[in-house]
C-alpha cells in the first residue's frame, strides 16, 4: 500500500485508530496473498467484509462457522464482481 494518510481523531483514540489501521491492512494482505482476487477496490471490500463478519460474530457470541463464512464470502464476492462489471460498462 506505503499511501498515508492523516484522520483527524481525539489524542485519546489515536493508538486504537492505528490498531484498526493494521489490522485492516493485515486482512488486506491476507486475501492480496490468497491470489484470488487482485484488484484494489474488490480486496479492500473482501477485507471489510472478513472484519465485519468477525465482528459480528463476537457481538452476537455465536459459534464461528468457517465453512458458511466462506459461502458467505463467496456469495459476497460474486455480488462484488457484478456490480463491478456493471460500473466499468
Amino acid at each position: 500500500m506505503g499511501r498515508e494518510f492523516c484522520i483527524t481523531c481525539p489524542d485519546e483514540e489515536q493508538e486504537e485508530i492505528q490498531l484498526a489501521a493494521a489490522y485492516l491492512n493485515k486482512k488486506i494482505q491476507e486475501v492480496r496473498a490468497e491470489g484470488k482476487v487482485i484488484d484494489s477496490d474488490r480486496i479492500a471490500i473482501i477485507a471489510a467484509l472478513s472484519i465485519t463478519h468477525e465482528l459480528l460474530m463476537l457481538r452476537n457470541g455465536t459459534v464461528f462457522d468457517m465453512d458458511e463464512f466462506k459461502r458467505r464470502i463467496v456469495s459476497l464476492k460474486k455480488k462484488v464482481d457484478e456490480v463491478m462489471m456493471r460500473k466499468e460498462n
